[in-house]
């Protein structure tokens, strides 16, 4: 099992538009054909001082091996949503296997 992690911090001006066309952007990326499942959201609400609760947005995919991971990073699906890179001002991955 390939697990891909990704945090986004919103720019804090963006409309409410466009944190939806992100929304919108980031529900289509778990629709890609090669992944297995995948869940986004803001960060819950636990409080404790080695959680890092300062992104907007978090994403979590998972993938059967690297090769659908691969697979993924080259959709346009994928690449059209990286389009939407101006509405963040960071963007941290962490990627592992289970």
């Amino acid at each position: 099992m390939w697990v891909h992690s990704v945090y986004f911090w919103l720019k804090p001006e963006i409309s409410t538009a466009e944190e939806q066309e992100f929304l919108r952007g980031v529900e289509s990326l778990i629709k890609i054909q090669s992944v297995q499942n995948g869940w986004y959201g803001k960060p819950a609400s636990t409080d404790r001082p080695v959680i890092d609760r300062s992104y907007s947005y978090g994403l979590v995919i998972l993938f059967e091996n690297l090769a659908g991971h691969d697979a993924y990073q080259v959709d346009p699906v994928h690449t059209a949503f990286r389009g939407l890179h101006h509405l963040w001002t960071k963007v941290v991955i962490y990627d592992f296997e289970s």
